[in-house]
């Protein structure tokens, strides 16, 4: 199990090595095998898939590794367990995968299961379906070995009785009531994956599915051309379908970095006072090993683990 201790101890070594930089908005020209993941505890993500990707391993084997992370790390407050709630008081997940070949899985409204994105993958290879739901996808992961187990914390069933008082429903750019975990990676083959995972916004309506686990939205594949994944707002990224959108402006020429602003733009142009008050960040790979990321609001954080180490980037931001 994942300790905050030992995420800290991480994020303080990659820190020391590898100070924070700005992502160049025309993208950075890396190489394979490389991962990215979204938010600081990417980093400690990024261990995990490399452990992977540096032995000659598939991408999609690394991106899962990676995601199980955060969703077994009961400090964690917005992936898999310890997640904040619902507003009443329940743990809901969502998670996707998308493989090199275009196959995909998903699973929305899940409940009482550790680790959604390996319910997702077995959704996608085990199913003629991309996404099951709610108690359907209960019933598959228990079919499937998965175990039942209570998600809600002491500290966020606390969390939550304490929101209770006012229930005021608010989001707050960059603070943990939507931080998804998007990790996208190309492998030494020059095969790429992605997967994406979530707890939801903290005290959402009961029901509320944002964009990671949508094909297209919190995340898309074309092995062709690159991946993309997203964080922040879902909502806003589901009205422009955005991963698939940062994926076809890297068809059309545009670097990852340059793909990720005009998907922010996108949202900007849509929606100009709201997106002053969200955050929506996406991150972007494509098949050359280039990668960049932008967002809306400063404060949105990830990790790049290359053969030359593990180091923590701020994005670029309209604001």
């Amino acid at each position: 199990m994942t300790t905050r201790r030992k995420f800290i101890q991480l994020s303080a070594l990659g820190a020391s090595l590898f100070p924070f930089g700005k992502s160049l908005a025309k993208g950075i020209e890396g190489q394979k095998p490389i991962v990215l993941s979204t938010w600081n505890f990417g980093l400690e993500a990024n261990v995990e898939a490399w452990k992977v990707l540096s032995g000659g391993g598939r991408a999609l084997d690394a991106v899962e590794a990676g995601a199980r992370v955060p969703e077994g790390d009961p400090k964690e407050t917005s992936v898999g367990l310890g997640g904040l709630p619902d507003r009443d008081g329940h743990v809901t997940l969502d998670a996707c995968i998308m493989d090199e070949h275009g196959n995909c899985g998903s699973v929305a409204f899940l409940e009482h299961i550790v680790h959604p994105i390996s319910v997702a993958r077995k959704v996608m290879e085990k199913t003629p379906h991309v996404m099951l739901a709610g108690e359907g996808a209960l019933q598959f992961a228990l079919a499937n070995g998965f175990k039942k187990e209570k998600l809600l914390t002491k500290e966020s069933e606390k969390a939550w009785k304490e929101w209770m008082k006012k229930a005021e429903y608010k989001p707050v750019a960059n603070i943990e009531n939507h931080d998804t975990i998007g990790i996208i990676a190309l492998d030494a083959q020059g095969n790429l994956s992605g997967a994406c995972t979530t707890s939801g916004m903290a005290y959402k309506m009961r029901g509320r599915i944002g964009d990671s686990p949508i094909i297209g939205a919190g995340l898309y594949v074309d092995n062709e051309i690159g991946a993309a994944t997203s964080t922040g707002v879902g909502e806003e990224v589901i009205r422009i379908v955005g991963c698939h959108l940062v994926v076809e402006l890297m068809r059309q020429g545009h670097s990852p970095g340059d793909a990720c602003r005009l998907a922010v733009e996108r949202i900007l142009k849509k929606s100009p006072q709201k997106a002053k008050q969200v955050q929506v960040g996406f991150l972007a790979l494509n098949k050359n090993g280039e990668y960049g990321a932008y967002c809306l609001q400063k404060g949105f954080t990830y990790a790049v683990h290359t053969s030359a180490g593990n180091k923590l980037y701020d994005g670029l931001s309209h604001f």
